[in-house]
């Protein structure tokens, strides 16, 4: 399916293939040791590689069929490379999508569930993506978040992670409207005066500092941290492009991750009362508790922080044209700054020759299932934005929707740049895909959740969540962490429910349905590798 045929056809969008999860995780630590690779020489006209993550990122984008979304930029890069309607992270939160992702390996295999832990505490020889082809001769850089912000990763890159002089070592929370930074500076002298640590005021973006939700002050685009990172990430591309060798350069935008703090003209380029809002802001029927998430990233803010459960009650109308809004503007003004990044590729001759891969860690609600943020095992947090553009793509233009999962990124970009890919990586190339979108592929795709923490479940206890979701079907299971047995099921049928609104799983029509998802989950990702 051609790009602009995608308003036309969005149904096309909701079904292909399925989705599976508990990788059997132990056997990975012997294939991982010895990779201490002396870096090879590597052909000069090997294509270079621009690597683009964006925090939160869903695919409500004018590529994936949503007309009101002012993207004109990410629409381009679609238009000249492949758009992947199915695309299916491995865990829906930061660091344990990033990690899987930037490793070819799922998270209990790296053992990385939340937002604390370091793949190298658990697979230290492990070999990442950009790793790999630094290994192979390739200069690697970054800027901005591509591994989750505390734990960068250093020995990915060819040289120091870069840092914008001026802006924190955590910039999430960047803010410029007077109101913010006045109740900021108050935080702060609030912290210290009831003793707290220093640890807690140090860094700009601790959650103790952040302020509103939202702002929109009338500033440049580098008023803001990713406005500013795409300045330096020019004179970057320039820097490269006099190398005597190719380049894989990885940048990390924040937005649309909360606070929606952007410049007010991409908020000027949307109508608040014409935006359209989740059709779908109730609970799923039937849905466990530890299914739905609870707020606790949106409660973080001041203007939200007495916001109710979701099994409590919804936020208002108000409320939630007004994240929307942020959400939106934030995701233009993103669109804008990679815009700028094409233009100077083609400026500089170089967009003939560089794989470019725009992908979001995972997807985000906007009021579905009553809810707001990721962290859930659901289709509107598992399914993120993937786009491919390559001097080698074939079908140039074209939505894929078979399953794909992030894991598969990795062994398609090394086939894409000629090299071979390690053999211990849990994903598949999407090299055939690229030819033949329409070709069949995989059975599933899997992904997984742990409910702990500052996530907990309503009950207090910790729940792993794993799922699987095919063309057709999203089926859930969730163990007791401790324990370890399964005590609460979910399933949900895309052909009469794609907004997974209703938990079928106790209905004997889909008796024989639930036997056999259960048997993939168990069987694991390799028992849905494409033919």
């Amino acid at each position: 399916m051609k790009i602009r045929d995608i308003a036309e056809n969005r149904s096309a969008l909701i079904s292909r293939r399925d989705f599976v999860s508990i990788c059997g995780t132990s056997a990975l630590a012997g294939l991982l040791t010895g990779c201490n690779v002396i870096p090879r020489r590597v052909d000069k006209e090997r294509p270079n590689v621009l690597f683009i993550a964006v925090d939160d990122l869903r695919p409500e984008l004018g590529c994936y069929g949503q007309s009101y979304v002012v993207s004109p930029n990410i629409d381009r890069l679609a238009r000249e490379g492949m758009i992947f309607g199915h695309a299916y992270c491995q865990s829906a939160v930061c660091n344990p999508s990033r990690a899987s992702l930037m490793t070819g390996l799922r998270p209990d295999t790296i053992k990385v569930w939340d937002l604390y832990a370091d793949f190298r505490d658990n697979v230290p020889n492990a070999v990442t993506l950009p790793q790999h082809f630094k290994q192979h001769g390739y200069h690697a850089v970054a800027i901005g978040k591509i591994y989750h912000n505390t734990i960068p990763d250093q020995q990915s890159w060819s040289e120091p992670k870069i840092y914008l002089e001026g802006y924190p070592f955590d910039p999430d929370a960047v803010y410029r409207d007077k109101e913010n930074l006045e109740y900021i500076e108050n935080r702060k002298q609030q912290i210290v005066a009831d003793g707290k640590r220093e640890k807690h005021i140090d860094r700009f973006g601790h959650w103790y500092l952040k302020a509103r939700a939202t702002e929109m002050p009338e500033v440049p685009d580098n008023a803001y941290y990713d406005g500013a990172q795409t300045d330096t990430a020019i004179r970057k591309l320039h820097d490269l492009k006099k190398r005597n060798q190719p380049f894989f350069f990885a940048i990390g935008y924040y937005r649309p991750h909360l606070p929606f703090n952007a410049p007010k003209k991409y908020w000027d380029l949307y109508d608040r009362d014409e935006i359209p809002l989740a059709e779908n802001d109730y609970l799923p029927e039937n849905a466990p508790g530890m299914a739905i998430n609870n707020l606790r990233e949106l409660r973080g803010y001041v203007d939200f922080k007495d916001t109710l459960l979701p099994r409590e009650r919804g936020l208002t109308e108000s409320q939630s044209r007004l994240l929307k809004h942020g959400y939106l503007a934030s995701v233009s003004y993103i669109d804008a700054q990679i815009g700028r990044l094409l233009d100077e590729l083609d400026r500089l001759g170089l967009r003939g020759k560089t794989i470019v891969v725009l992908w979001g860690d995972h997807g985000w609600k906007l009021g579905e299932h009553r809810s707001w943020c990721k962290m859930t095992n659901y289709e509107i947090d598992t399914r993120a934005p993937l786009i491919i553009s390559s001097p080698k793509i074939k079908a140039k233009g074209h939505l894929c929707g078979s399953l794909v999962e992030f894991v598969d990124i990795y062994p398609t970009l090394c086939e894409l740049a000629g090299l071979s890919a390690p053999s211990h990586l849990e994903g598949v190339s999407m090299m055939p895909l690229l030819t033949d979108p329409e070709r069949p592929w995989k059975k599933a795709a899997f992904s997984q959740f742990l409910r702990e923490g500052i996530w907990k479940a309503p009950d207090g206890k910790v729940y792993m969540g794993y799922t699987v979701r095919t063309n057709r079907y999203r089926y859930v299971q969730w163990m007791n962490w401790n324990t370890r047995e399964y005590t609460a099921f979910e399933l949900y049928d895309h052909k009469t429910d794609p907004g997974e609104n209703i938990n079928v799983v106790d209905r004997s029509a889909y008796a024989s349905v639930r036997k056999e998802l259960a048997d993939l989950l168990r069987k694991g990702w390799e028992a849905a590798q494409p033919d």
